[in-house]
């Protein structure tokens, strides 16, 4: 049987549960950033969340739709940092018990969030990657439930975001969106392309932790390194799910590399006064790379979050 895509009556049921907890974040305009990518451009704000970063969204509809079980057994999942604060705020939030696999190296500051949320933080591996095959086997030895990154409440609760974007701005022509696993991208094109199927979604993701794009481009899934400096952009091991929404609904998938993110990273800081993480940077480092090609259009860059490590965040303003 083939599995159904999630559509956007989905992402319109998650509202309720993401408003219950949190307000739309903002979508700003910034005149000296029209000037450098040389179009009307936008940022959609998601690093403006209490835990600083859009997966927020997800975790929030996937607690509220747990069977009573599933509560009571308590929630396993692996992350870099943004998407297990989610499920540690959302835990937090409906009095669960959340433990959370991170890799060795992990971002410190997101590290003390986690805990500070109330979840128990183990370190495990040496990527994500690891740590999440380890976390799904004791999730099993102790009758818990793995929340994976890309699991389908989780992109019914991000893809809100986009509703707002097009609530807001109507007549946007292109949105970019960072891929780490994808399910903001997957939520944003579901939504984008219901509603006006002639917005272009672009997706981006590090020139050193590709794997994502390969594997859209290539229509099977290829496994890649992970040497990146965005945490949130590094996936070693595709996921099926969410390639196979995004090949519905991306129109194309960019890669640019760690050095033109970095730049990025300052130039979002500089000209908006927000702090921002490498991966939420990705898409004015795309928009830099493509900009002749975005000349005329309305231009959204999704800003995932704000988590940015205070070691990364003086080598980026040290350049």
């Amino acid at each position: 049987m083939t599995q159904q895509m999630p559509t956007i009556k989905d992402i319109i049921s998650a509202r309720k549960n993401v408003y219950n907890h949190l307000h739309p974040t903002p979508l700003y305009s910034y005149p000296t950033l029209n000037s450098l990518i040389g179009t009307k451009t936008w940022i959609k704000h998601e690093n403006h969340h209490p835990v600083g970063a859009f997966k927020i969204r997800g975790g929030l509809n996937l607690a509220a739709n747990l069977t009573n079980e599933e509560k009571s057994n308590g929630l396993f999942t692996a992350s870099t940092g943004n998407h297990g604060q989610s499920i540690a705020f959302a835990s937090r939030a409906y009095n669960l018990k959340a433990t959370i696999a991170v890799p060795e190296g992990a971002n410190p500051g997101k590290v003390a969030a986690m805990r500070g949320l109330g979840a128990e933080v183990l370190f495990h591996g040496e990527d994500f990657d690891e740590a999440r095959e380890w976390i799904i086997q004791v999730a099993e030895k102790q009758g818990g439930k793995f929340v994976g990154p890309t699991d389908e409440l989780l992109i019914h609760g991000v893809g809100t975001y986009a509703l707002e974007i097009i609530e807001e701005l109507p007549i946007v022509d292109t949105i970019i969106v960072p891929v780490g696993a994808g399910s903001g991208v997957c939520g944003t094109g579901i939504v984008a392309k219901t509603i006006n199927p002639r917005i272009e979604i672009i997706a981006v993701q590090s020139a050193q932790a590709p794997a994502m794009q390969i594997s859209w481009e290539k229509g099977e899934m290829v496994e890649a390194g992970t040497e990146t400096i965005a945490e949130g952009l590094a996936t070693r091991v595709p996921f099926g799910n969410t390639q196979r929404i995004m090949r519905e609904y991306v129109d194309k998938f960019l890669l640019v590399d760690d050095e033109k993110i970095k730049v990025a990273t300052r130039i979002m800081m500089e000209h908006t006064h927000n702090l921002v993480e490498e991966a939420a940077a990705a898409p004015l480092a795309a928009a830099l790379q493509i900009k002749e090609q975005l000349q005329g259009k309305n231009v959204v860059l999704v800003a995932s979050g704000g988590n940015i490590s205070m070691e990364n965040l003086k080598k980026v303003l040290s350049q």
